[in-house]
């Protein structure tokens, strides 16, 4: 095991000497700030590094992963990450990348316990509830997971739009595109599901915030 650790310390010190002598002001580059035009969010699994599969040098992706990359609204780490991407670094487009092959969806389909990670995975489950009739027809496991996969990233990519983030920041005029991918693990090309959200109009009339916040009276 302390070998296994040691290996990644000594990976990072040949790393950042490659890094100075191909450019010996890397790293001061990087010391004055980010300004990424993009923040991903994506899956926790191991398999999937954003930089890695888009070619993306530090510094260009703003970066939150959780299990099954889900948009929660009662997520304060999300919407923290969120917030902060599009109120203060201004990012003008917003990724979300699931994967086929996802465990986090694949478990979702199913009705084993698997213990605290339940709780999460009831989020997922409730995309398969909206799109049972279509998943439900779908014979095949593997197809139905790969298309469950898909609507799922769809559902996310509206659960953005419907946060008061986002929207607000559409009011302010700020340009902010929200993007729906998918990575497929078994040959690296990630699938633009072309599914977008740019502003309000793209989601239904419940959904779309008024520009003040109303002040709830205790009486």
């Amino acid at each position: 095991m302390e070998k296994s650790i040691s290996k990644l310390l000594e990976n990072n010190k040949s790393w950042a000497i490659r890094k100075k002598n191909n450019d010996p002001d890397f790293f001061n580059d990087l010391a004055n700030g980010q300004s990424p035009d993009y923040l991903w969010i994506g899956c926790s699994d191991s398999r999937v590094p954003a930089e890695v599969i888009t070619g993306a040098k530090p510094g260009e992706l703003f970066v939150h992963r959780n299990i099954a990359n889900m948009v929660v609204h009662s997520d304060m780490n999300l919407l923290s990450v969120l917030s902060y991407a599009v109120e203060v670094l201004k990012v003008k487009h917003i990724i979300v990348c699931g994967h086929y092959e996802c465990g986090g969806v694949m478990a979702a389909m199913g009705n084993k316990q698997y213990g605290l990670i339940d709780n999460w995975l009831r989020h997922i489950k409730d995309v398969y509830r909206y799109h049972h009739k279509e998943l439900d027809s779908i014979s095949d496991t593997n197809t139905r997971a790969r298309r469950f996969v898909e609507l799922n990233v769809t559902e996310q990519v509206r659960d953005l739009g419907k946060s008061s983030i986002v929207q607000n920041a559409w009011k302010k005029k700020q340009s902010l595109h929200i993007h729906g991918w998918v990575y497929d693990i078994k040959d690296g090309v990630i699938n633009d599901l072309k599914v977008s959200a740019t502003s309000p109009e793209d989601l239904h009339a419940v959904y779309h915030l008024d520009n003040e916040i109303e002040t709830v009276k205790v009486k």
